[in-house]
């Protein structure tokens, strides 16, 4: 079977959760199915990468002209998947155009994200158009999580439910591991003898940020705050983080900003010796962040919000707190600051799970199986 898979990240350009799905997914896909990947951005040799026309300005018209783009170069697939409303309206011109089947994953939904129109202004409504018009008629759309599915159904009811299957992201727990080593900490000006709380993601309304800061004020004084975290998504978003990371660091030690995408290998070690990683989300379908730090060992205090309770074992492998409450956040990382056994406890838990439960051989089988009942 022939397979186009239709992304906009793509490696060495992957900046979030989704990008990191499908690269992982298309290498234990490739030797179930006959896989070709596009993509979006820079030419390279590992995918068939498209670019938008250089004439238009507006963002999300330059991303519509790149599936455009796609929809074209995928005839004689047999099935076309996409990932994300950057590449779905791809696929669904490219199932009207050459009669095949379209597949399409979900890791978020437009509609659920307004804060999207403080970055795309009235690019959000064609971003929105182009979902939902791609999700309604696409063959079978995936969800990560089961909250993802209901949320699918709850936005756009129009979607018969037989149509929605859940297939959760997975973890290489042979990558993502514990890694004793300490120098990327010193590098990155990380004291390994004081405990620290770490976060890593991009700045966006989505990922609760401003969320984690406020309740950084009141975490114990020895713990350092490390965040992994790269430009804003807005001027005014960054702005505020800005000025709550300075507040902080006016009033204690330790809190460290690293502003950059770190090789993976760098963040493995930051996630492995990190007291817990916190994932402050007020929105989020599963959070593939949270499996790498359950795969490097290390407690997880996240938002039990979405698809978050699916894989963050609340009491089990991290604690699960309410979303945008800083001051219930303050208090589930302080209580494992003040009992380290039982973070590493939580982490050791974590770790099992994520071997265990998300394996990318798990959902690439489970992908193509998928595949096969909508290819004749």
């Amino acid at each position: 079977m022939k397979v186009a898979l239709l992304t906009r990240e793509y490696p060495p350009e992957v900046y979030g959760g989704a990008g990191v799905h499908v690269e992982y997914l298309a290498r234990a896909l490739s030797g179930l199915v006959e896989l070709t990947v596009h993509c979006q951005g820079a030419p390279r040799g590992t995918a068939v990468a498209h670019q938008p026309w250089p004439a238009l300005h507006d963002a999300a018209l330059r991303v519509f002209s790149a599936d455009l783009s796609m929809a074209d170069a995928v005839g004689g697939a047999d099935l076309v998947h996409s990932h994300t409303w950057y590449a779905n309206l791809a696929g669904h011109l490219a199932s009207l155009l050459h009669g095949i089947p379209h597949v399409a994953t979900v890791h978020s939904l437009e509609p659920l994200r307004p804060w999207k129109a403080e970055q795309l202004g009235g690019g959000y409504a064609l971003s929105s158009w182009a979902e939902r018009t791609a999700l309604a008629s696409a063959a079978a759309v995936v969800a990560v999580s089961d909250g993802m599915r209901a949320d699918v159904l709850s936005v756009y009811p129009e979607i018969p439910p037989e149509r929605v299957v859940v297939i959760r992201n997975g973890i290489d727990t042979l990558q993502y591991a514990p890694d004793p080593g300490t120098d990327v900490l010193i590098k990155h000006g990380v004291d390994p003898d004081r405990p620290y709380v770490i976060f890593v993601g991009r700045i966006t309304r989505q990922k609760g940020v401003p969320v984690l800061l406020r309740a950084a004020a009141s975490l114990e004084p020895a713990a350092q705050l490390v965040l992994c975290a790269g430009a804003a998504d807005t001027p005014e978003l960054g702005a505020e983080v800005s000025s709550l990371v300075a507040e902080l660091q006016a009033s204690r030690t330790g809190v460290l900003w690293i502003p950059e995408m770190l090789p993976k290998a760098e963040v493995i070690q930051l996630l492995t010796h990190a007291l817990a990683f916190v994932c402050p989300s007020v929105y989020e379908p599963l959070g593939i962040v949270n499996l790498e730090a359950m795969a490097c060992a290390t407690a997880v205090v996240a938002s039990r919000v979405g698809g978050i309770p699916e894989v963050v074992d609340g009491g089990v492998t991290g604690l699960l707190v309410p979303p945008d409450d800083p001051a219930s956040l303050a208090d589930a990382l302080n209580l494992l600051l003040r009992d380290p056994g039982r973070a590493e406890a939580l982490g050791l838990a974590g770790r099992e799970r994520a071997v265990s439960e998300f394996s990318w051989t798990m959902v690439a089988a489970q992908t193509a199986g998928l595949y096969e009942s909508l290819v004749p």
